[in-house]
């Protein structure tokens, strides 16, 4: 698929992540200079991440005034909140790496309609690589067609992953399950951008993909990348539903087998079902996407512990939270 026969939708979210490239481009030419601000221990924004994601939501709007978006930085303030179509969209995935100088980080758009994954784009602006994906014609990166790697064996496989940063992330469930990856596996790397990771799954460069605690902006590109490219992501438990449920496992269809069958007893679903009573809740997919975006959820949640279909053949899904 030439990007001159880009679906229409598909080429807009081009122009928008290629305007916001720009503009990540531009400021780290000075990155000194940059206004730094923190939302949260080690989770950082600068005046780039929003001026990014103000040029994709003007782009996007734009040509598309009746969707809605759901943006790392401004949430669902933007857009028509009750569109079937709404753009899931992260300005610059890696601001920790932009801030200080290490070249990798990505732009991610991505289209649900009707809470189904149907447009992908990550784009790496230190490398002018463009990944795009729509569903049920393929995965590129450029001109050229992405499949993931024939590697079956976990032994064999490249693994990437992110660690857990932010405060409250737990990091002692994370090391027990790094260390059993790790020695099952031929390497583990983490250079800290997920949206790109899951891209170099979809690529062929890494076998498998797994972390805890992304947003949706995060992984829904990625995630359309990597089944377009004959590959697999669903949860820990080797569930579809991952995209809210803040753990993710991605690879080839042997070797991400063999990654849940290590992950899955770390599951935060597993967890949840297995706490006593009067222990406190994991939170809930929808609660956290909330807390994430500045809305509370109203009522009640629904249960996210009821098994999901399995992702192989499944349509990635995208809930959208109840709105207070």
């Amino acid at each position: 698929m030439s990007q001159q026969a880009l679906h229409p939708m598909l080429n807009i979210a081009v122009k928008a992540a290629r305007t916001a490239g720009a503009i990540i481009n531009r400021a780290a030419l000075d990155v000194e200079v940059l206004k730094v601000g923190n939302k949260g221990a080690n989770d950082f924004v600068t005046e780039v991440d929003q001026a990014a994601e103000r040029a994709i939501i003007e782009t996007l709007l734009q040509a598309y005034p009746d969707h809605s978006i759901l943006a790392e930085e401004s949430g669902r303030e933007h857009g028509a909140r009750e569109s079937e179509f709404t753009w899931i969209i992260d300005p610059l995935d890696g601001t920790t790496n932009f801030i200080h100088g290490f070249p990798f980080y990505a732009v991610s758009i991505a289209l649900a309609h009707r809470g189904v994954l149907q447009q992908a784009v990550v784009y790496d602006p230190t490398r002018n690589d463009l990944f795009y994906a729509s569903k049920g014609r393929g995965a590129y990166l450029n001109d050229r067609r992405l499949r993931v790697s024939k590697r079956t064996r976990l032994a064999d496989a490249l693994v990437g992953t992110g660690f857990p940063f932010r405060k409250g992330d737990n990091f002692k469930r994370y090391v027990k399950m790094f260390e059993e990856v790790m020695q099952s596996c031929a390497g583990v790397r983490r250079p800290g951008a997920a949206a790109l990771d899951l891209c170099y799954v979809a690529a062929g460069w890494y076998d498998g993909f797994f972390e805890m605690g992304l947003s949706p902006w995060d992984a829904a590109a990625g995630a359309l990348m990597i089944t377009e490219a004959g590959g697999l992501v669903g949860n820990f438990t080797g569930e579809a539903d991952f995209l809210y449920q803040r753990e993710i496992v991605a690879g080839t269809p042997k070797v991400y087998g063999q990654l849940v069958k290590i992950l899955a007893p770390y599951s935060r679903v597993i967890a949840a079902e297995a706490a006593p009573t009067g222990e406190a809740a994991v939170e809930s997919p929808e609660a956290a996407l909330a807390r994430a975006v500045g809305t509370e959820p109203a009522g009640e949640v629904p249960s996210t512990t009821a098994p999901a279909p399995a992702p192989k053949r499944a349509a990635i899904r995208v809930r959208r939270p109840e709105q207070g």
